[in-house]
């Protein structure tokens, strides 16, 4: 076994490991050098969302500042970033400077006395967005079912905790259907979501935000609940009202996603 096989292999273990903890990571990949360089094309990392690397080597600490910088923007996006360390005179050349972005390459100065240039390409890996259905309803109980085949973590509550908040999308869907729904709602919009939807009427909905005001929830994160929740697809059974869920959902989080891309 080469040392690149052993490197890969602990790479994908430590990464494994992340992701079993929900936990937001990005691989960093030398993908062209130029001059004299400690690491050549083919080097990788594993960073963690701080930035700091857990596993793999990139070289000495001329890269590791732009590294960690591209990798924090990366893992904000949700999109990968290309980031170019060079000599201050070659960024003059190119007419560049440190913190320039051109099509879709990030500048960034290499102080090193080696004077190389190295291309590191950053690639973020989110944790997998997460779906809390509310309810033992039948529509929660097909939507459960239903939402992992697309993707999706699902979870019968909201987390006690806002780790990983800050990078892992969470959208609840409150299918409690008359058994409990007031509660489920002020749990639901207490936990900060990206997003929320309710199994019901549009008039019911009415009548339980106005109790939901009075408990004082915020009226903003009132109004931002999907109610009814679902596309209409002139849906019947829970099954067909779940397919209708799910699909309203895979459009919100591409939507979001495509924003975040421009």
């Amino acid at each position: 076994m080469t040392p690149a096989e052993i490197l890969s292999s602990d790479l994908a273990e430590a990464a494994q490991e992340l992701r079993a903890k929900d936990e937001p990571f990005a691989f960093a990949t030398i993908v062209r050098t130029a001059g004299p360089t400690a690491a050549k094309p083919g080097a990788k990392a594993l960073l963690s969302a701080n930035g700091t690397i857990l596993q793999g080597w990139l070289g000495g600490g001329c890269t590791r500042g732009a590294v960690k910088r591209a990798a924090l923007q990366a893992l904000l996006d949700g999109r990968p970033q290309l980031v170019s360390v060079a000599p201050e005179d070659l960024l003059a050349e190119k007419g560049v400077t440190s913190g320039d972005m051109v099509d879709g390459t990030q500048f960034a100065r290499n102080g090193c006395p080696s004077r190389g240039t190295i291309d590191i390409f950053i690639e973020p890996c989110l944790p997998t967005p997460q779906l809390v259905v509310i309810g033992a309803s039948p529509v929660a109980q097909a939507l459960s079912t239903l939402a992992p085949q697309f993707h999706w973590s699902v979870a019968a509550a909201p987390p006690a905790s806002q780790e990983n908040a800050a990078h892992q999308q969470r959208f609840i869907v409150v299918a409690t259907q008359g058994q409990g729904d007031l509660d489920a709602l002020k749990a639901a919009l207490v936990s900060q979501p990206t997003y929320v939807a309710f199994v019901g009427s549009r008039r019911k909905y009415a009548s339980l935000a106005k109790k939901l005001a009075t408990a004082g929830i915020d009226q903003t994160r009132i109004d931002g609940v999907q109610a009814p929740a679902g596309l209409d697809l002139g849906a019947v059974t829970p099954e067909e009202i779940a397919l209708s869920i799910l699909a309203q959902l895979v459009q919100v989080r591409r939507s979001a996603v495509s924003l975040s891309n421009r």
